[in-house]
Formats: structure tokens, sequence, C-alpha cells
């Protein structure tokens, strides 16, 4: 196991009056992949949010040791109607060194051509982000992410509602991802996709559990994190590709 890039302490995130993290404490290790699996509202955007540093906990603490930290929201990450190029939306990714006006020198446009390929997108370049298949915008916007070199990679539901050849491309390039030493954490309803991780962390606003694949996705397990909502077969066990039953949309938390 790496050494620790993300440390959750005591954490606590309120909207309102609705609790969104209750108390989660919990570690990320360099070179692992973590899947965030919980019904909608379990607090897993809210999670990622915090990680990125875009939401501030109301109690306890985040820290990250090392950076980079890259993001893929869920789509539509940029809005469609934006006249902006797929060699745009990745170049974007750049902005944390350059800044909105800084120079795109050589050696990062080569970095941009080299992660289009990587993301198998290089033919997609000078299209309208906003005219593409679902797809093929989380491939570009999974590029604008590694584009930066990430020491931390977060993904929120990467592969929901994308073709079967998308979603294993994203897959292998998360593994591809983990294997250099990047910490990947990421949330999904696809018990298959969790299955792929080296830890799971089941929750409902608080952390109901976590560990392997294999001793947190049980039968008993996930009906107390999603109660009726949760599928399970007739004879008894899961299936690798089950469904979670919940509405993978979701609202802020």
């Amino acid at each position: 196991m790496g050494d620790a890039v993300i440390e959750l302490r005591d954490l606590t995130v309120r909207f309102g009056r609705t609790i969104a993290l209750d108390s989660i404490a919990t570690t990320f290790f360099a070179g692992s992949a973590t899947a965030l699996v919980g019904p909608n509202g379990s607090g897993k955007t809210t999670l990622l949010n915090v990680v990125a540093g875009l939401t501030e906990p109301n109690e306890g603490r985040c820290s990250v040791s090392t950076g980079p930290v890259a993001f893929v929201r869920q789509r539509p990450g940029h809005e469609t109607w934006m006249p902006l190029s797929a060699r745009e939306v990745i170049t974007m990714g750049l902005y944390g060194e350059t800044g909105l006006v800084g120079r795109i020198n050589s050696a990062r446009r080569a970095r941009i051509d080299d992660t289009a390929e990587r993301t198998d997108v290089t033919s997609l370049l000078n299209e309208r982000f906003g005219e593409l298949s679902g797809g093929q915008q989380q491939r570009v916007l999974l590029a604008q992410a590694l584009v930066q070199d990430p020491a931390v990679l977060l993904m929120d539901e990467p592969i929901t509602g994308l073709d079967l050849a998308s979603q294993q491309m994203i897959l292998d390039l998360i593994e591809t991802e983990r294997s250099t030493g990047t910490t990947v954490v990421m949330s999904t309803h696809h018990l298959d996709e969790a299955r792929h991780c080296d830890t799971v962390l089941l929750m409902a606003n608080n952390l109901i559990a976590g560990g392997t694949p294999e001793e947190v996705l049980t039968q008993d397990l996930l009906r107390v994190a999603y109660g009726g909502r949760f599928l399970g077969d007739h004879d008894g066990h899961d299936h690798g590709d089950l469904l979670i039953l919940d509405d993978h949309g979701h609202g802020s938390h």
C-alpha cells in the first residue's frame, strides 16, 4: 500500500439543516482506486467536492498531501452551447499552470496531443464539444483531467449512461492511472465498476462500511444503505453487472 495521500478526519458538511456528510473518517492511499457507493443524496458528490477543494466542511478536516487534483464531474461538465472545440476543452486543464491567458508552448501542446491519443479523441480535437456524443464528451473531459498529470483523480459516475466501448476505455484508463501511482476516487452506481476498485466506501451520509469489494458489497450492507431501492436477485446472490435501483441523476449532495 502506498503513502497516505488524502485524509478525512471527522468530516461533516451541512447544507442548511440537511447533513450531507456526518463525521466521515477515512484515508486514501497512493496508487489505490476507491469506489464511493450509496443512494442519491448519500454524500458521494459532496465528498468529491470537499477533496477537490470546492466545498468547505462545517466540521473536521480534509488534507491532501500532494497534487495536482483533477476532477471529472458528471456530464455535461461544460455548457453544450459554448462554442468550444474538444482541443479547447482539454487545454482548459492546463489553466492551473498557465492562467487564462498564459501561453501554450510546444511542450504543453505535445502533452495535449499525447493525452488526446491516450483517450482516443485525436480525431475529435477540432470538433465542437457540444456536438459530440456522450461517450466522446466523457473521454474529452477525462483528457482534460489527465493532461494535468494529476496525483489525485476524482470522478463522479464516470461511466453512467455511456456505451460499452466508452465504458471499457475509461475503466482501462483508470487502471493505467492507478498503476502509475495516481490515487483514484470515483462515485458509482455500478457494482461491477466498484468491484474493479481496491476499496469500497458504502455511504448513506455517514460511512456504513469501508473495505474490499468482497467485504462491503454484500446484500446485507447494501440493504442497510439502499433499503427498498436495492435490487438483489431471487437466489440471494448479486450479479456482477447488477445496478442499484436508484435514480442516477442527482442533486447537489
